[in-house]
């Protein structure tokens, strides 16, 4: 299980991020403990009150808990995992919301805690919370018998397309995947050992490379979007300057995109617009069906809730009413029948609460198998797709290129051809002002 831990601030963003149905096809709200209120939003907030009185700006700690793609993991499993994180980050006791999402046929979790000790009304220090939770994921992956990512294995494996929120969102505006916008450029530095060789593979794939406000190695995209190249490619400042040379020599962004708009934009956009709309309409089927899912599975949820809520609402009336009142239920507790009865109702209600959980559990897995065999088909178009755009951006660039070298050509023939005329016109000088004899 792949943990993400952070320091966050901003309590009504969380909330609004852990509650977002539109970009999660599920969204379950598992728990809300230790706040006043049970709801999401206003638990954050009263964590952020709560932090007013200290000088702690990020005031909670956020974590999102992925398991492997193919493995079904129980909400037993995602407990005791945040129980074990709590021990080991020291947050035991804190006030926490739990959230599932699901997308695509998997499911993951977020957990947010409030930092804050009420009672000593300072914050818990995170100090090496990342290596912490490294070790704690890597016991997962082993304890359960899960395949341990490259990275486990060796640090030098680390999967590289591993992206950020903002590096999704980024890509989103585009219509593409971080991770296929990471690993063209990661594939362009690899391929590349010299300035020249990695703007030629650059170009390949629609970029041109920049230099940024902060004087920092960019890529800007035919879209006018820019990437930080140390940090997509994991590389050092140093590591570049010494295979790109100085960023002075580049131009800056804004240099960039114009040269971008001059040469490539308008007929780039013509054809990636007739390009999307071939893609839209090919994925509309699937998108449709995808959406048809959700909405049943939504339906069964619902209606699955409904009747436990009926058969607990039932159950709490049968319990109620073992329980004897007024001068029979003194005696009931004078006699010890009142403390039998009471255990036997606790334990019918800790028996009802986990079925109910079973049944929900099981019924998860079955949707999400169902949605998960639907996925590899949007996968495999999404990749037919963006092998399709691939292609456009490099067949563009080609044309580019032999167009600049048409150009370039023409401007040499027209050159030669003046030159000659000068030589020519030269001489009929020379003959005209020959003395006569």
């Amino acid at each position: 299980m792949i943990l993400k831990g952070s320091q966050r601030a901003g309590g009504r963003q969380m909330a609004l991020h852990l509650l977002n149905a539109d970009q999660n096809e599920h969204v379950n709200v598992h728990e809300v403990s230790g706040f006043m209120t049970d709801n999401v939003l206003g638990a954050l907030n009263e964590a952020y009150a709560l932090s007013k009185g200290t000088k702690c700006r990020q005031f909670m700690y956020s974590l999102s808990l992925s398991p492997p793609e193919n493995e079904k993991v129980s909400i037993q499993t995602f407990e005791e995992t945040l129980d074990r994180i709590e021990k080991k980050l020291k947050l035991e006791g804190q006030p926490r919301v739990i959230v599932f999402h699901e997308k695509e046929g998997r499911r993951h979790a977020h957990c947010v805690w409030s930092r804050i000790d009420s009672e000593e009304m300072k914050a818990i220090n995170m100090s090496h919370d990342h290596r912490k939770l490294n070790d704690i994921s890597k016991s997962l992956f082993i304890e359960h018998g899960w395949e341990l990512p490259n990275g486990f294995k060796d640090k030098s494996k680390k999967n590289p397309l591993n992206y950020t929120r903002a590096e999704w969102q980024q890509a989103a505006r585009i219509g593409r995947k971080a991770s296929d916008i990471k690993r063209e450029l990661q594939e362009s530095w690899t391929v590349s050992d010299n300035r020249k060789g990695f703007e030629n593979a650059l170009r390949e794939s629609g970029y041109y490379l920049a230099r940024g406000d902060q004087r920092g190695y960019v890529a800007v995209d035919i879209h006018g979007e820019v990437y930080s190249l140390s940090k997509k490619l994991s590389v050092k400042a140093k590591e570049l300057e010494t295979r790109l040379g100085k960023t002075e020599t580049l131009p800056s962004v804004p240099e960039t995109k114009d040269k971008i708009s001059n040469q490539l934009s308008g007929l780039f956009t013509r054809y990636s617009d007739e390009l999307k709309a071939q893609n839209t309409k090919e994925m509309k089927p699937l998108l449709r069906k995808k959406q048809e899912i959700t909405m049943r599975h939504r339906a069964v949820r619902a209606q699955l809730h409904t009747i436990q809520q009926e058969h607990w609402y039932a159950a709490e009336l049968k319990r109620a009413a073992r329980i004897r009142r007024g001068f029979k239920g003194l005696w009931d507790k004078l006699n010890g029948r009142y403390w039998k009865t009471r255990k036997t109702n606790e334990r019918e209600t800790w028996q009802a609460h986990k079925r109910d959980q079973k049944q929900r559990e099981e019924l998860t897995h079955k949707q999400l198998t169902e949605r998960q065999n639907l996925q590899v088909q949007i996968n495999l178009m999404r990749q037919n797709q963006e092998t399709e755009r691939t292609e456009l951006i490099r067949d563009l660039t080609h044309i580019k290129t032999h167009e600049k070298k048409k150009t370039r050509v023409s401007e040499r023939s027209k050159s030669h051809k003046k030159d000659h005329q000068n030589d020519l016109d030269f001489g009929d000088h020379d003959i005209d002002f020959e003395p006569e004899l």
